[in-house]
C-alpha cells in the first residue's frame, strides 16, 4: 500500500506541476519542480481529495506544523502518516 501511495502522490504532483513523472523525485523541492505557492496549495488540495485526509493549514510553516512541505520526499512521508492515522 506505501509504494501505491508514493507513486500516486508523484502522479500527482507531477500533473500538478505539467511534469513526468520520473522527474519527480525524493530529495526534489517543489521550487526545483517549479511549483510556485498558488501551485503548491492546488496540488495539497488534489491530496487531500485523492487520500481523504485533511493537511493542516499552517504546513508551509515547519516550525509550526508537522506536516514537512520542504520536499517531495517529507511530503510522502507526512501523507503516509496521515493515511495510516486515518485507518
Amino acid at each position: 500500500m506505501t509504494d501505491t501511495i508514493r507513486n500516486r502522490i508523484r502522479e500527482i504532483i507531477a500533473e500538478q506541476a505539467m511534469l513526468d513523472v520520473e522527474q519527480v523525485t525524493d530529495d526534489a523541492t517543489p521550487a526545483d519542480l517549479g511549483i510556485d505557492s498558488l501551485g503548491l496549495v492546488d496540488s495539497i488540495f488534489a491530496l487531500e481529495e485523492e487520500f481523504d485526509i485533511t493537511i493542516p493549514f499552517n504546513a508551509n510553516e515547519p516550525e509550526k506544523s508537522e506536516f514537512d512541505i520542504s520536499s517531495i520526499g517529507q511530503i510522502i512521508s507526512a501523507v503516509e502518516k496521515l493515511v495510516a492515522a486515518k485507518a
